[in-house]
Formats: structure tokens, sequence, C-alpha cells
């Protein structure tokens, strides 16, 4: 059975980050979204609100779970027993990070493979943070979160002015 990690601070989820969960779900017998903090980033969603809203957008994935983690990913891969971490990449900036990320992880453990998916191309330009700046400014992001997210954005940034 195949099983991999896809892991982010989803702060928060859109539809880029459910492209390269729905693609996973077809490519494991298991994924596990696993949801993390993310010290250098502001996050804006407690890490339960994160989940609570990728379990609501990923309901039609049996094969999905979704977890949180503290720590090391390559200690929490470890723990679910799997060796693969999946990660999506949008642009050149990202494969550089994530390339980075990969090859420190290689090196702290060599067991541990991290395999790349491209996002659609349609959502290549999407980020939880222009997401974030883009509905504290008034904008309509529909086409980029599911509704539910969006819904719960709007929301959580009335409540933070």
């Amino acid at each position: 059975m195949s099983k991999a990690v896809y892991a982010g601070s989803f702060d928060p989820v859109t539809k880029g980050h459910l492209d390269v969960i729905e693609r996973g779900s077809r490519m494991f017998d298991e994924l596990i979204v696993a949801v993390a903090d993310n010290q250098a980033k502001p996050l804006l969603f407690k890490k339960s609100e994160r989940v609570n809203l990728i379990r609501k957008c990923i309901s039609k994935y049996p094969n999905v779970k979704v977890d949180s983690f503290n720590g090391l990913l390559i200690d929490y891969v470890r723990m679910q027993k799997t060796n693969i971490i999946l990660r999506g990449i949008r642009t050149i900036s990202d494969f550089e990070a994530e390339f980075q990320m990969a090859l420190t992880n290689r090196a702290i453990a060599p067991d541990i493979e991290t395999i790349f998916v491209m996002t659609c191309e349609k959502y290549s330009f999407i980020s939880s943070r222009l997401m974030k700046e883009a509905v504290s400014l008034g904008a309509n992001v529909g086409m980029f979160l599911p509704r539910e997210v969006e819904q719960a954005l709007i929301k959580k940034l009335k409540r933070h002015k």
C-alpha cells in the first residue's frame, strides 16, 4: 500500500492546494494532509481551524485524511509509517525553496523521498498570503478558494480589523 504525506500551513487552503490533494489521492492509496505551523509565516487561522476547513473540502476523497503535527516533517512521516513526502510546485521560486528543503530532508533522512507535482496552471499564481491580502481589500476570490474557506476568511479578517 502506498502512502504519502502532503504537509503545509494551509493558512488558508486554496484551490491550488486542493488540486495537489486531488491528484495525490489518485497517485497514492492513502494521502495524509498534515497541517503544521510555520514560524516564518504569520498565521491567521488556528491549526484546528485549518484542519477543519480542509476536512470540509476533501470529504469526496475517501483515501485522504487530515492531521496536524509539530516538529520535523521527517519525524512525522516516519510516525505515519511511510517514506514519501508530496509537495506542490507553483513557480520557479517555489521549486528553489522546495528543492532546498528536499535536499536537507534527504541529508537528514536518506530513506525519505520527496515527490513534486506541478499545480494546475490556473492556480499557479495563487498563494494563501495573496488570498488573505485580496480579501482584506474587498476582492472576490471565490474562483481561488472553496466557498466555505472564502467565508471563513472574510469572517476572520473582519474580526482582526
